[in-house]
């Protein structure tokens, strides 16, 4: 059984990837209907939830059906992030979480996310200050180190324990790296191995299958998986991983039906949360991966992320369901 301080996860639990823009309320629910153990929301900018900014304190908004989840904070200085620690505690999550891996420049230009990777001992001591003032169970997602001729990773795990942390995802990837090239699994290998190391630790990056998760939790002894970018209009990859887990043989891929319904929800949910102006442009990103699989799916995508009415959605994602449940979907 992995467990985050007192929160049981399973096994070996999957995990939902805090990603901007991405892991609101509506896709969270989808996640977590289709298997997803620990939900993270999107991350949240300490200086604008100081400033009360409507968009920042948005995303504290949580729902007991998405339990258990962690709300995550980024920022570089100490008062705002103690401040936002506070504010993050009245929300009520499970977790607190710390980004210490975006790799963004409009992040990282404001010394936080990935750029605290060049000064270790100030994330260590900013960590430990917010450890300290709050109850919840304080976890961390960083990243390898800033580049090549910086990685830490053992060490600064082994200092996030001793300071208090209670988990530790790591993307197997360095700052230079962006989202380029390969993770490299190798150090999540050597963090497991050592012997110090006692809280789970997740890992994160190119886990795009069901043969990947289990590549990872074998080769790497990995607590559990966090998945990001391969979520992404396909929630059902947490499902498709947990059947590969048990049975040892893949899922087939959702039906015309499941991805259509998925689409309506998801679509429904963001009206319900944003309202339905905003709903429905920031639902437009999620298209194409619902039906990136799907034949000359080009005509629809280009009409879903034009259309600006609940009715004309509804109509052509019920004309997705009815073209392309005639040809089928491909294996």
């Amino acid at each position: 059984m992995t467990k985050i301080a007192d929160i049981e996860l399973g096994d070996f639990p999957l995990l939902l990837a805090p990603m901007e823009d991405v892991s609101d309320p509506p896709f969270r629910h989808l996640c977590k209907k289709f298997g997803a153990d620990m939900l993270y929301t999107e991350f949240i900018s300490s200086d604008g939830l100081i400033r009360d900014a409507d968009k920042s304190m948005k995303k504290l908004d949580i729902f007991d059906d998405e339990r258990p989840i962690g709300i995550q904070i980024f920022g570089g200085e100490f008062e705002p992030m103690m401040r936002s620690a506070e504010i993050v505690e009245a929300a009520k999550p499970n977790l607190l979480d710390i980004n210490y891996g975006c790799p963004v420049k409009n992040v990282v230009c404001k010394n936080a996310g990935a750029a605290i990777l060049k000064d270790i001992p100030k994330m260590i001591k900013l960590t430990a200050a917010i450890v300290k003032s709050t109850s919840l169970p304080v976890t961390v997602k960083t990243r390898l180190g800033w580049d090549e001729d910086s990685i830490f990773i053992v060490d600064v795990v082994e200092q996030l324990q001793d300071i208090g942390v209670k988990a530790v995802s790591i993307h197997a990837r360095t700052r230079n790296q962006m989202y380029k090239g390969h993770a490299n699994w190798e150090w999540l290998e050597k963090v497991k191995n050592n012997q110090r190391i006692k809280i789970p630790i997740f890992g994160n990056g190119d886990v795009d299958s069901p043969q990947k998760a289990i590549e990872m939790r074998e080769k790497c002894g990995v607590d559990g998986v966090m998945i990001g970018r391969a979520a992404i209009g396909y929630p059902w990859i947490f499902r498709e991983i947990k059947h590969f887990m048990q049975f040892g043989e893949e899922l087939a891929p959702p039906t015309v039906d499941e991805r259509v319904d998925a689409a309506l929800e998801h679509l429904n949910r963001s009206i319900a949360w944003k309202g339905t102006h905003l709903g429905i442009i920031e639902m437009r990103r999620h298209y194409a991966s619902y039906f990136k699989s799907l034949v000359n799916i080009k005509e629809y995508r280009m009409k879903l992320v034009t259309a600006d009415t609940y009715e004309e959605l509804t109509y052509l994602l019920e004309g997705v369901r009815e073209k392309y449940n005639a040809i089928g979907v491909p294996d």
